[in-house]
């Protein structure tokens, strides 16, 4: 029997998309942006004590493997010929931390995850050593001082994991973010795989200054960073290097950006001023700020959104950050048992239609943005004998919208120009009353694209559109129009104000909660 045609589509791009609770490779379009197959698969978090979060890099790369293998047999199926594939790209969670020994291949530790607080007794001792005057961390890095970042987690790994310490001193230790261990992993590993990372992720870390976009001596010396553990940075948009195992061995890895900035890019927010919000396991909230950094006043961040080419110039974000959005649902499920999978939150929700007067502030890891209070952990207040599940899944809805509305105020507060409307992306977005609730709780339309994954569709531009693949134009009249859809406030604008006065006694109520900052609080 002769082989069936192979259906032709010009050239297809790549993208592993390495979140916090899930691994995803997706195949697009380069000339259409229209997404052909994906497969997905969960990854596991573990909690080994009370704050810490880890997960396991080997587990992370066999996902990245297995969703590869399985995305190219879907494509099979659809008679797509695989060796249209020319470039691939890489977005990832960000912050979360590995260290790895170069010679055997092997991590010497579990990733810490960006939400795992058990460094918060680190970023105590280290605050005390920054003058108040002068804080260079901030002015270097767009960060403020928090359990969040890479250079606190890998400097709690040099203090009390043996086996790190040891293959530092052996010269034997690479550190990186998920991107880099992935990159050095896909492209072969001990065996020539490049260490590298892209400007993007690199601002994450708390090692990098921002300005002159190299990783800061004088940080490195403040945390205690062996210069040479760290990754080589590069733009966000360039050949790394070429797959050498798998159904796509010989491919090139083009593209590298951290999660945000890979939405930021498939929202196609190139314009200062531009911003997305992306629901993930948690929320943020990113504003293109164009070429010059702007410093928040409001408790945002200031990061980097993106370099799309060695020679192309670096644009600059202010974000706002939250913890816990998907996560508050992934809780539910898997901590109190009131859902089966995520999707049912929407239909609980849906039967009571209010949260009656219950609020949930889920400060499971601290508060970020606008607040940066680690003290905070999560309450759910204003119950009574009427409530129930239905009103708890329904706050937590709520939750992810009021949180969202503090970090869209602290944005606008920055910016002196509010948003006229809101661009969203993720998984959380296919909930409509969740979006419905987001916009009548900030008071004006919210807007989503058809295609969610606007995350792995970031970072597949930037792989297609790297020197030498060539395949993706990212000028704006080449830009496939995208359809979207638009969710507008159907609530009056006091009851809004009102439940959002609310909300804000709540998050008080949550604050100072954890007084003995030793993160081994309540551990034998």
């Amino acid at each position: 029997m002769a082989a069936a045609k192979k259906a032709v589509l010009g050239p297809l791009v790549g993208a592993v998309d390495q979140g916090t609770s899930s691994t995803r490779f997706l195949v697009f379009n380069s000339k259409t942006a229209e997404l052909l197959s994906h497969h997905q698969v969960e990854i596991k978090q573990e909690f080994p004590r009370e704050g810490w979060v880890e997960q396991d890099p080997k587990e992370i790369l066999q996902s990245v493997y297995e969703c590869i293998e399985k995305t190219c047999e879907k494509l099979g199926q659809l008679n797509i010929d695989i060796s249209n594939i020319k470039a691939i790209g890489v977005s990832n969670q960000r912050e979360t931390t590995v260290v790895w020994d170069k010679v055997t291949g092997e991590p010497l530790y579990n990733a810490v995850v960006w939400l795992d607080l058990r460094t918060q007794s680190t970023v105590e001792n280290l605050s005390k050593r920054i003058p108040g005057n002068n804080n260079f961390v901030k002015s270097k890095t767009g960060l403020p001082l928090s359990t969040y970042f890479s250079a606190v987690k890998l400097r709690w790994l040099l203090d009390n994991v043996k086996k790190v310490q040891e293959a530092v001193e052996e010269n034997r230790a690479l550190f990186g973010t998920i991107d880099s261990w992935l990159i050095w992993s896909l492209t072969g590993g001990i065996h020539g795989g490049v260490h590298c990372t892209d400007v993007t992720n690199a601002s994450r870390t708390m090692l990098f200054n921002i300005h002159s976009l190299e990783w800061d001596k004088e940080l490195c010396e403040f945390f205690g960073i062996p210069m040479e553990i760290l990754p080589n940075v590069r733009s966000s948009s360039e050949i790394y290097g070429l797959m050498k195992a798998g159904a796509l061995e010989g491919v090139p890895i083009s593209g590298c950006l951290g999660d945000q900035s890979a939405a930021l890019v498939g929202q196609m927010c190139f314009q200062d001023g531009q911003a997305k919000n992306t629901y993930g396991t948690g929320c943020f909230l990113l504003c293109n700020t164009g070429h010059k950094c702007v410093f928040s006043e409001h408790g945002l961040l200031t990061t980097v959104a993106y370099k799309l080419g060695r020679d192309k110039p670096v644009y600059y974000a202010l974000e706002g950050s939250v913890a816990i959005a998907g996560a508050v649902i992934r809780w539910l499920r898997d901590n109190l048992g009131i859902i089966k999978s995520s999707e049912e939150i929407e239909k609980l929700a849906k039967e009571v239609g209010t949260s009656y007067g219950c609020y949930f502030v889920p400060a499971f890891s601290g508060l970020y943005a606008p607040y940066w209070e680690p003290s905070a952990r999560g309450i759910i207040c204003g119950l009574t004998q009427f409530t129930n599940k239905c009103h708890i899944a329904f706050a937590a809805l709520e939750a992810v919208c009021f949180q969202t509305r503090e970090i869209l105020d602290a944005m606008n507060r920055d910016c002196g120009i509010p948003l006229s409307h809101l661009q969203v992306d993720g998984g959380m977005t296919s909930n409509k009353i969740l979006m419905q609730l987001q916009a009548d709780i900030l008071y004006i339309p919210v807007v989503k694209p058809s295609m969610p994954e606007t995350t792995a569709l970031g970072a597949a531009m930037a792989a297609g559109a790297a020197e030498g693949v060539g395949v993706w134009s990212l000028e704006p009249e080449d830009l496939s129009a995208v359809t979207m859809e638009r969710f507008e406030p159907q609530i009056n604008a006091e009851e809004s104000e009102i439940r959002y006065s609310t909300w804000k006694k709540a998050v008080m109520k949550s604050i100072g909660w954890v007084t003995t900052q030793s993160p081994e609080s309540g551990i034998p």
